[in-house]
């Protein structure tokens, strides 16, 4: 375990090769300064002998703490047996210092004659204890460091998997809701017009399912390629509706390379369409602006007299995804005589949850 860089890694949360060298050494000179000053009150060779024996103390005793660390945290791993690992710990360390004053004593004094009289036995009690303890401190709060930054980081990930997952139920769920609206208009052509007219229109939306099938699982789409996108919809709706459907674009340069979520400008102008009555007498304008960081698209209200239950599965679905991609939300605003949708603006640096590409 000793030499073991990758087990000392896993156990302690650092490789404490250098730590436990420098520290024996410091610790060692220490324990004899305290205890005899032997390079300044002894020749080199009795001083040498005096920090050896300082230092095969101290290596014993933390070679034997560590150890005793290493195999309680295998036996008790996780942040909840913190306290248990601990009490064991100090358990220990009190133990150890017992025996160290029992056989300690009677070892120097054999060696060297001395008396081990009740002053020395304080210092020495004394200095091993705040030795251990800040040994065990230093490496339980390197080891919950570690773990805390583990914890969070595998909390992220989870996260982040959850997100990702719901972002792509949430993109699945848009599309079939787009073909289901776009079958319902085919529909609509079959009824009203030649069947030539609907050959068009399958050709038409043939394409723009090619484009939500090749934007692939992307959660954020640039604001240029889901124009290109909306209006190929429009297109198709022009279809049915003719004159009486009029989409204004009103759309800076520099907003063309923001970013907004998928789908989410077509859902809008479905919403728009779906909920509203278009016809030569009350034929519907639709105003899509984007510009200063918000992508807006606003028509005036003439709701259908009849119309089925609406579950406005569009903007929930386009909320939803707001809030789990960035910090901004979507504004809805409905006056009486207008709707007003405005969707932020995103930069890629925005979104909180990154795309993670999978290949099948």
């Amino acid at each position: 375990m000793l030499f073991n860089k990758q087990k000392r890694i896993k156990y302690l949360g650092f490789d404490d090769f250098w730590f436990m060298a420098i520290g024996l050494i410091v610790v060692s000179l220490i324990i004899d300064f305290i205890f005899n000053n032997s390079f300044r009150s002894y020749p080199l060779g009795i001083a040498l002998i005096n920090w050896g024996i300082s230092f095969g103390f101290t290596l014993f005793n933390w070679f034997i703490t560590r150890s005793i660390m290493i195999e309680l945290r295998k036996r008790l791993p996780r942040f909840k047996d913190t306290k248990q690992r601990l009490f064991f710990v100090v358990l220990f360390i009190a133990t150890t210092i017992l025996l160290i004053d029992l056989l300690g004593g009677l070892f120097l004094a054999q060696l060297f004659g001395d008396s081990y009289n009740p002053i020395d036995r304080t210092k020495v009690l004394m200095v091993v204890s705040i030795i251990a303890g800040m040994t065990v401190a230093i490496y339980e709060a390197i080891y919950f460091y570690v773990r805390l930054k583990q914890a969070i980081r595998e909390e992220e990930q989870a996260n982040q998997a959850m997100v990702q997952a719901e972002l792509q139920a949430l993109r699945n769920q848009a599309q079939p809701h787009f073909l289901f609206n776009s079958l319902n208009t085919l529909r609509d052509i079959i009824d009203q017009n030649p069947k030539e007219d609907a050959k068009v229109f399958v050709d038409k939306l043939s394409n723009v399912y090619r484009f939500i099938l090749e934007s692939g699982n992307a959660h954020l789409t640039p604001l240029s390629e889901e124009l290109r996108f909306a209006q190929s919809y429009i297109h198709i709706q022009s279809e049915r509706f003719g004159d009486n459907l009029t989409v204004n674009w009103e759309i800076s340069d520099e907003a063309l390379n923001k970013m907004v979520v998928p789908m989410s400008l077509q859902l809008l102008l479905e919403n728009a369409i779906k909920h509203n009555v278009i016809s030569r007498l009350k034929p519907l304008t639709i105003q899509v602006n984007a510009g200063n960081g918000l992508l807006s698209i606003e028509n005036k209200l003439q709701p259908k007299s009849t119309t089925l239950p609406s579950t406005k599965l569009g903007l929930k679905n386009i909320a939803k995804r707001y809030d789990l991609l960035s910090e901004q939300s979507i504004v809805i605003d409905e006056n009486g005589q207008r709707f007003l949708v405005q969707l932020p603006l995103l930069q890629p640096s925005d979104q909180k949850v990154h795309h993670a590409d999978t290949h099948h």
